[in-house]
């Protein structure tokens, strides 16, 4: 965030990736399980439920930002621990990008338990030229003069010359190749990797430990975080998230199934289980409920980029922390608030279980979420300004490329549309709107993963097994 007034841009669709069908229609291993751009924002990744990670690279011929295929590769298949009798699933959980220092792509993928890390580069193809000797059997790189042997090798052929395969360039393809497996570190589920800015090193967390692992070392880690009880019957909380700090190789935070967030300093202690800082909000004892556990659970956590803020996302509300206040958020900006009466429906339906993601823009200025209608919203970081942009993942977008503009957020969302503004399906540049009406709301398509770019308001958003892409205007 950053003093002074901010604007906030309207966005608008400009691509989409995906055979952009019914949700019908589409199968399991399709549905797209995360999104990432890297660090200059010239490539996106994203990783499916088939295991399979795909890779776009922008299209520089194209004065917006837009992208085009880059490769595809099978980054996980599906395992069996005979110890356990489980069934291990390819599906990706996170995908993270190395920072590039030479001509190849390092990232990482990890599904449930196994985490590898990826090379990417051009690989040239070579063939054997058709025309490398001349017709008297002269190489042509001795500029047609034959060259005699006074006592010529016996040959299958009788001939005198030695006639060498010349290979030349025949196509650049795009490879991907394995470099390390990080494997038999995690007995319960991989739910996020963090690559550290030493370049080094990076954490991949689970529900009750946090490891740390060299990004060269494939067969050692160390544990850092360790929060699992003596007796399992005592077990009160789950670790949901972790993330490097994005400036201080030392620091790392991680969130908690009781809405906790947690920081803490691997120069402290080789076993970080006593935080630094903790960031809660007491909860008001009069809106307390059954359901009060779950829906304080935070599904993701995320600096900014200087590393002064805290975003974090549980199933109602976003919260921006500033790192130096503990005792409650800057902001809170509230998301599924009209579900709240409905939360018994939810938690039939599985929904109240959503792991929404949220992410900050590149300059810290907006932050991004998603919900349930392919539904998205953009609002601003700024605690003094209360607007939100809807924008939607779905045929509407490319069909009549609504244009999202900035509105009160808490004008007329009593359900219907805002007071002074067009229904949702008004037409192209109509304003979009959340729908706040819980009997309207399609809990099978939510927008769940999403990645902003880390330079220009451009962001790629996953829907069921479609990629969009909205840029600001």
């Amino acid at each position: 965030m950053v003093d002074g007034e901010i604007a906030s841009p309207t966005w608008k669709f400009t691509q989409c990736f995906g055979d952009k069908g019914d949700v019908e229609d589409i199968t399991e291993a399709d549905i797209i399980s995360t999104v990432e751009f890297d660090h200059t924002g010239n490539y996106l990744a994203t990783g499916d439920k088939g295991g399979r990670v795909v890779l776009f690279e922008r299209n520089e011929t194209k004065k917006t930002c837009e992208y085009k295929f880059h490769t595809e590769f099978q980054s996980h298949e599906p395992e069996f621990d005979y110890l356990k009798s489980l069934e291990i699933e390819e599906k990706i959980n996170k995908i993270k990008w190395c920072r590039r220092q030479n001509a190849s792509h390092f990232l990482l993928s990890t599904n449930d338990k196994t985490i590898k890390l990826w090379k990417v580069f051009e690989k040239s193809l070579k063939v054997v030229a058709e025309n490398n000797l001349s017709h008297d059997g002269a190489s042509p790189s001795a500029g047609g003069v034959r060259h005699h042997l006074a006592q010529p090798p016996p040959t299958f052929n009788n001939s005198s010359a030695l006639r060498l395969p010349r290979l030349t360039h025949h196509d650049t393809v795009v490879a991907a190749v394995p470099r390390r497996t990080y494997a038999n570190a995690h007995a319960y589920h991989i739910n996020s990797i963090s690559v550290n800015s030493d370049g080094e090193t990076f954490i991949s967390s689970d529900d009750l430990r946090i490891n740390l692992w060299n990004l060269n070392i494939q067969d050692q880690s160390f544990n850092i975080v360790d929060i699992k009880p003596a007796n399992m019957e005592e077990l009160t909380e789950v670790v949901t998230a972790a993330e490097f700090h994005p400036q201080y190789c030392n620091w790392f935070m991680y969130a908690s199934s009781k809405g906790t967030i947690k920081l803490a300093d691997m120069r402290e202690s080789a076993l970080c289980d006593q935080h630094v800082k903790l960031f809660e909000q007491e909860e008001d004892p009069t809106s307390r409920s059954f359901f009060s556990e779950i829906i304080s659970s935070i599904s993701d956590v995320r600096f900014s980029s200087d590393g002064r803020y805290i975003l974090s996302r549980d199933y109602l509300t976003v919260k921006i922390w500033d790192i130096n206040m503990e005792n409650r958020p800057v902001k809170t900006i509230p998301i599924h608030e009209h579900l709240r009466p409905r939360l018994c429906d939810t938690y039939e339906n599985d929904s109240i279980f959503d792991k929404f993601e949220v992410v900050f823009s590149g300059d810290g200025n907006n932050v991004m979420t998603g919900s349930y209608n392919n539904n998205f919203m953009i609002y601003p970081s700024d605690p003094e300004k209360e607007v939100e942009v809807v924008l939607q993942a779905d045929k509407s977008a490319f069909k009549a490329k609504k244009v999202g503009v900035p509105t009160p957020i808490n004008g007329g969302k009593k359900g219907g549309s805002r007071a002074g503004s067009p229904a949702a399906g008004s037409g192209p540049g109509g304003r979009m709107r959340k729908e706040t009406d819980a009997d309207q709301i399609d809990f099978n398509k939510k927008i769940l993963h999403m990645s902003w770019h880390p330079f220009e308001d451009s962001i790629a958003i996953a829907a069921t097994n479609n990629l969009f892409v909205f840029s600001a205007l």
